[in-house]
């Protein structure tokens, strides 16, 4: 009777909480998450950019200008005017580049070789909208034109990584949208990394999502240029700034017409769904499940054999 209690318990309290693992935010940066820039080679800023969290060189090249004016970091940002360290683990630097070499060795979903991203290429409509997924490319140059559309299928935990092995470009105007996330009014927990071999530059105008892991060269965002639910991490250059607005992961709201946060713009659209654990999820529940009847099972037959 005890291991019944018992095992009704376990069903109760520990199975639930395999359930709400699905929705954890698995792609971790360490102590590099609070920050919103990053670059190894210093920061500079000229414009009025708005930036939720905070910004920093490294030690070697602390060099930050055009903040606190005419830029603005936002408290509980911080402003580091000495630089943070910028190698080993533990630090923002070498926590940034374990994940850049995490996300370039994660299995590859779709290799979608030179093609581009958004109008005229891949994933530009709704009907075409990457679902979540590791996504590589070859081309020395990842062109994103338009709007990119992606796929959360009905979760606002889901999770893409686009890999380049080189340069990311945006066109100006150009956009990421997530459409069918889960339940509005909820935060998003997802992440969108772009795991770039040399530099990035977003175009006037764009609004982006996601974080953006630069190897080796300068990310450069053009005038009013938006991040959303991101990051802008230099691991070797520099960040280049002009009236922009940054909002790292954690302020990120799903609503019926799509907003991520702090006037960034850019747009998380929620289905109004609830969200599903993920298969691998699903099965390691009934494996769970079936394993709890058997062992029920077998301790009442044990106890009847013994009564007989």
């Amino acid at each position: 009777m005890k291991y019944r209690v018992f095992s009704m318990l376990v069903l109760v309290f520990a199975l639930p909480l395999l359930a709400v693992s699905a929705y954890a935010d698995s792609f971790a940066i360490g102590t590099a998450a609070p920050f919103a820039v990053l670059g190894e080679a210093g920061v500079t800023n000229t414009g009025s950019s708005v930036i939720y969290g905070s910004v920093a060189g490294s030690t070697g090249t602390p060099s930050v200008t055009g903040f606190p004016s005419p830029g603005s970091v936002i408290a509980p940002g911080v402003l580091y005017t000495a630089g943070v360290a910028n190698s080993g683990p533990g630090t923002p630097f070498g926590d940034a580049a374990a994940a850049y070499g995490y996300a370039a060795g994660l299995p590859v979903t779709t290799a979608l070789g030179t093609a581009s991203l958004g109008a005229g290429g891949v994933g530009g409509t709704s009907a075409t909208a990457l679902t979540a997924g590791v996504y590589s490319f070859t081309s020395s140059v990842v062109g994103l034109n338009g709007t990119l559309y992606l796929n959360a299928a009905g979760s606002n935990a889901a999770q893409w990584t686009f890999l380049m092995p080189f340069q990311l470009t945006t066109a100006s105007s150009s956009g990421v949208v997530i459409e069918n996330a889960g339940p509005t009014g909820n935060a998003f927990t997802g992440t969108i990394t772009w795991d770039v071999g040399t530099g990035a530059t977003l175009g006037a105008g764009s609004m982006f999502l996601g974080t953006i892991i630069a190897n080796t060269g300068t990310i450069a965002l053009d005038s009013t240029a938006t991040i959303g639910c991101g990051r802008a991490v230099a691991l070797t250059g520099q960040v280049t700034l002009i009236g922009n607005v940054i909002d790292i992961p954690g302020d990120c709201s799903v609503t019926p017409n799509g907003t991520s946060g702090h006037g960034t713009g850019a747009p998380i659209a929620g289905g109004g769904v609830v969200a599903t654990p993920e298969p691998g999820t699903l099965a390691l529940l009934s494996f769970g499940l079936l394993g709890m009847v058997f062992l029920t099972f077998r301790k009442s037959r044990v106890s009847s054999l013994r009564a007989s």
